[in-house]
């Protein structure tokens, strides 16, 4: 089991990675689509299609257990409000493991 913790409300959600049903919220597996299947508040205007900055995390723990970033988020989350180091965007970034976000 996986845990995907938010640092906002302090909650964790425990999950079987590749085990999630799909819910159509950016890709299979993703940040996005974990957070509309746990009912969490994440914006996503575009659909969760790589096409805004609205699903825009910070990755605070277990970034090596997240997909690499690929050139259109990194086009993306560049543009991002308060945009970090530690920035991904929530549709794109598929978690394979123990990971805590902070949505800003």
């Amino acid at each position: 089991m996986a845990k995907l913790t938010i640092l906002n409300s302090g909650s964790v959600y425990e999950f079987e990675p590749g085990n999630v049903p799909y819910g159509g919220h950016g890709k299979p597996g993703s940040i996005l689509d974990l957070a509309m299947h746990f009912n969490i508040g994440l914006n996503h205007d575009c659909g969760g299609n790589c096409s805004c900055t609205t699903c825009h995390v910070w990755v605070r723990e277990g970034a090596e257990n997240l997909s690499d970033m690929e050139l259109d988020e990194q086009d993306f989350v560049g543009m991002a409000v308060d945009n970090r180091p530690e920035s991904r965007l929530g549709c794109q970034t598929i978690v394979k493991g123990d990971v805590t976000i902070e949505i800003p």
